[in-house]
């Protein structure tokens, strides 16, 4: 998409609980707060039904081309390369967009689906949704919002081996801090323990 750290939208949250939506506080939150698993257990995203996701704001002129990339992750079985290790609701394929199955969005995406070996099967997404292998959940964003993750989870090396990546990607969390587009979602420290910019 030509971007760089100033015009990046992708930010690490949760959707796809169950339960109305409300930011002030709906059955798929705790006091509009969604959080990562805590010592405290404050509204754990898992327990309230969500899956971790990544939130994009894409062009519709280029929503075909970046579905590409997304089914490019799934092997001919279409497993992700995570799935024998990560499992459970909190891991399920969720592909949100406005109006979810009945978005114009929806048509690219299984064309997008099928340039790419036609790997997985699509179904409508009603919250707390199963984990299935070869299945994407197609989610109404108005009804299933995203929540937006916490400081520390973005831009974080993965945990196999592999997946430690530049300095300069993990330093994107610090530059979207200092320059206010990467607010605190106002939930306890992670299991993860301490992450990114000393948080």
């Amino acid at each position: 998409l030509g971007r760089d750290a100033s015009s990046y939208t992708a930010l690490v949250g949760y959707a796809g609980g169950g339960g109305e939506p409300g930011a002030a506080g709906g059955k798929d939150t705790v006091g509009g707060k969604v959080c990562y698993h805590n010592m405290q257990g404050v509204a754990d995203y898992g327990k309230l039904g969500h899956a971790e996701v990544v939130k994009l704001n894409v062009p519709s002129g280029k929503f075909g081309l970046i579905a590409e990339e997304y089914f490019k992750l799934f092997d001919s079985q279409g497993n992700r390369p995570d799935q024998r290790g990560d499992r459970g609701l909190e891991y399920r394929n969720l592909v949100g967009l406005p109006g979810g199955a009945s978005s114009p969005l929806y048509k690219e995406l299984v064309a997008a689906s099928e340039r790419q070996g036609d790997k997985l099967d699509f179904a409508k997404g009603k919250g707390n949704d199963g984990d299935a292998v070869a299945q994407a959940w197609i989610m109404d964003t108005k009804a299933h919002p995203f929540y937006l993750g916490e400081q520390y989870h973005q831009f974080h090396d993965g945990f196999a081996p592999g997946e430690a990546y530049p300095q300069s990607y993990n330093d994107l969390a610090s530059t979207l801090i200092k320059a206010g587009r990467l607010p605190d979602a106002g939930c306890p420290n992670g299991m993860i323990g301490i992450g990114v910019a000393g948080l």
